[in-house]
């Protein structure tokens, strides 16, 4: 595994993180079977763990809190102290996703609320700190109000967080910067990756300006980079998937990650070759792709030890630049 600095903090971070949200709510989560990929996680290097609280009401951060504690106090190989980083996010009071322009900052997140749901996610943890804590949904109108600027600052003085950041609403990577350059958050997480390139446009050189880490998520665009999805793939009507994969969707996610299938090289894998693609960028701090199986931690990460993609394999890709707007189904 290697090692990335994360913006400011000057945490080093593994180049592959784990998404938690899998664990709690989609379809075949087991919380013995994530238990189990989550210390396997851990023993392979990964170091940084993205959950909130809207994954299973709490119940994915009580499995990291879990995994924190088996893991308290024990060392690397060399003796290096095995620290772990705790990520977690702040649900909007509305509970919409995303957030839109006309929501106003009391419909998703008053400051005494924000307040409320940094305890919540302490306790579900079972921490004294959080490393970092996240809006789940943003909206850059917010900062028009001058309560949001000042309780992220009185996060920060109050020592329950070590860091602040955004999560971005989905194709939506301008929404963000404005709060980048405020100089008010130390990361972004945003939806970057072979189909999604459009972060790099503005968001990645706000970021390098102000040193603001970048947590890049959905990897696999929800699966379809994983090149499994099928037109006849389904979900169960619970399965958040199964309202984002409309028809229309799902046509064009499984002709478009055909179409890369051809370039991926001997030996490897298209989810490999995802991974990679995002390894390219250094604006890139920690990936955080879904895990819930010990077989996916161990593909996943093994992709840090092949490092970024060849530059001429990683100039092919470019084209398949897919820009989106969001839509109703889009959440």
């Amino acid at each position: 595994m290697r090692y990335r600095k994360f913006g400011r903090t000057g945490w080093n971070v593994s180049e592959i993180g784990y998404g938690m949200w899998g664990m709690a709510g989609w379809t075949g989560s087991d919380d013995a079977e994530s238990l189990d990929a989550l210390q396997r996680a851990v023993d392979l290097g990964c170091n940084f763990f993205d959950t909130a609280w809207a994954y299973g009401d709490g119940h994915s951060e009580e499995l990291l809190g879990k995994i924190l504690r088996a893991n308290k106090n024990k060392t690397n190989v060399g003796g290096t102290d095995k620290k772990l980083y705790a990520a977690t996010k702040i649900p909007p009071k509305n509970r919409r996703w995303p957030a839109r322009p006309e929501y106003s900052l009391d419909d998703s997140y008053p400051p005494d609320y924000i307040f409320e749901y940094v305890d919540k996610s302490l306790k579900n943890i079972g921490t004294d700190t959080l490393d970092i804590i996240q809006f789940h949904t943003w909206e850059d109108a917010w900062l028009d109000d001058e309560r949001l600027a000042r309780a992220i600052e009185k996060l920060r003085s109050s020592g329950k967080v070590r860091a602040v950041g955004i999560s971005q609403n989905r194709w939506e990577p301008a929404n963000g910067i404005r709060a980048v350059r405020a100089g008010l958050l130390d990361a972004v997480q945003i939806i970057y990756n072979i189909f999604d390139q459009n972060p790099e446009d503005q968001l990645f050189p706000a970021c390098r300006e102000k040193n603001v880490a970048v947590i890049a998520r959905v990897p696999f665009d929800e699966g379809s980079l994983t090149g499994t999805l099928t037109l006849d793939s389904k979900w169960p009507a619970s399965d958040w998937r199964s309202t984002y994969f409309v028809p229309e969707n799902l046509k064009a996610s499984v002709s478009r990650a055909d179409a890369l299938k051809p370039l991926v090289p001997t030996g490897s894998t298209l989810p490999e070759m995802a991974l990679r693609f995002i390894l390219n960028n250094p604006d890139v701090s920690t990936i955080i792709p879904g895990m819930r199986k010990i077989r996916n931690v161990e593909a996943n990460l093994a992709a840090s030890d092949k490092g970024p993609l060849p530059a001429p394999l990683h100039t092919q890709l470019r084209p398949h630049r897919w820009d989106r707007t969001p839509t109703k189904w889009s959440q």
